[in-house]
């Protein structure tokens, strides 16, 4: 029934359903499915991202979804927020590694899934963990091509890292992200935003897991719960934008754009907001076409837009 046309769109009244997103019993539930158009994964933490057709979902996130990760020799965590050439380094994913390349050089270097290096302590943020180096030449190679010193480690499945407590209930982990396992953007939102820009941008710059079509813009912004091919997400918190979204990643160039047009009309308490993090239940494969179940809404903390 729910497949039928006639019935997107359809507020119903949903009481004692039997799923972790009843919550609040008596709200409104909400049947509507958008549709995936894009999925990503960025295998190394502010390195390339990964164009994918279907995504595995575990744990912490996406399969290889920022498992790898950069840190200087403080093993805190690098980023384009203050090495933007760090966009310049595309990863691909091989049979036995990851396989990392220079976008206008040519340089390359395929990373092993195989680690063999140092066990030590990494920061991301307010977060300390064990992570491990993946080998010394590895390493070598990305503090020549960075011209920085750095080592390259990967976060072993026993480093369980949990997400802000404030924003979800089950104690989900995430790998080395930010903030959550999951980055939510529908099209028609970049699609508002770039109607506002003289230069449009594409949707790299804001680094995204999930991209759909079929909905208003910002509508992500009010989505509290969801399924996707039978996998419970979870809408956590809206995602506060930083200066990653003005840098070219083609060219590993620093612009204004687009953070001084969304500061007009997307901003809240002095940050910028543009796409909505995710939390799941379960493990299991979404895939691009895979369409999107709305069954929880909640009130949005920015106006809609016309």
């Amino acid at each position: 029934m729910l497949e039928d046309p006639s019935f997107v769109g359809m507020t119903i009244q949903m009481r004692n359903l039997s799923c972790r997103g009843t919550r609040h019993p008596g709200l409104t539930y909400l049947y509507h499915m958008p549709t995936i158009s894009q999925l990503f994964i960025y295998p190394i933490k502010s390195l390339g991202g990964v164009s994918l057709t279907e995504a595995e979902v575990t744990d912490r996130g996406f399969k290889y979804d920022r498992r790898w990760m950069l840190v200087d020799d403080q093993n805190e965590f690098m980023s384009q927020r203050s090495i933007p050439n760090m966009a310049l380094l595309q990863v691909s994913i091989q049979g036995d590694g990851l396989f990392v390349q220079h976008k206008k050089t040519g340089e390359n270097i395929l990373v092993p899934f195989q680690t063999s290096g140092e066990t030590f302590k990494v920061k991301v943020w307010s977060f300390e963990g064990k992570a491990v180096e993946v080998n010394g030449q590895v390493s070598a190679w990305f503090s020549s091509i960075l011209n920085k010193k750095c080592r390259l480690v990967y976060m072993p499945d026993t480093t369980r890292r949990r997400v802000d407590s404030r924003y979800v209930s089950n104690k989900e982990l995430t790998a080395f992200t930010d903030d959550f396992p999951y980055l939510a953007i529908g099209q028609s939102s970049l699609d508002h935003l770039n109607s506002k820009l003289e230069i449009p941008v594409p949707i790299d710059r804001f680094r995204p897991n999930v991209v759909f079509t079929g909905a208003t813009p910002y509508e992500e912004d009010e989505w509290a719960h969801f399924t996707i091919n039978q996998l419970n997400f979870f809408g956590s918190k809206l995602c506060g934008r930083c200066t990653v979204t003005t840098i070219n990643q083609q060219e590993g160039v620093q612009g204004k754009e687009p953070l001084r047009t969304l500061a007009t009309y997307r901003a809240l308490n002095k940050k910028i907001y543009f796409g909505q993090y995710l939390v799941h239940d379960g493990e299991g494969v979404v895939r691009i076409g895979d369409n999107i179940q709305i069954l929880e809404t909640k009130k949005p903390r920015l106006p809609k837009v016309s």
